[in-house]
């Protein structure tokens, strides 16, 4: 399942999260984020209860995408705990995306 975060649910579904978090930030005109889409959907069912897995459109939530720096999409942020761990910029492999997760 993916979930949709936006300015009013990060707080509570993203920092205060009980399991890791994958976050996409994506936007519905851009391209190399259709293209990661299908991985980050593949990622999300098959760790179901695992992993929380979400996406933040930038255009309707520019002030989280301000607040974790994010200057190009795709951009694929990791949560543990509160934290940031891990971040990947660009259309990225299965494989190198779940790697971030073991950080």
């Amino acid at each position: 399942m993916e979930y949709t975060f936006t300015t009013d649910n990060f707080e509570t579904e993203v920092l205060g999260s009980d399991v890791p978090v994958l976050v996409d930030f994506w936007a519905t005109w851009c391209m190399p984020c259709r293209m990661l889409a299908p991985v980050i959907e593949e990622i999300a069912s098959e760790n179901e209860g695992k992993i929380k897995v979400g996406k933040v459109n930038v255009d309707e939530n520019p002030d989280l995408a301000r607040k974790y720096r994010v200057m190009s999409i795709p951009t694929v942020l990791v949560f543990k705990n509160g934290e940031l761990t891990a971040t990947s910029v660009g259309v990225d492999s299965k494989e190198n995306i779940l790697k971030l997760l073991e950080k």
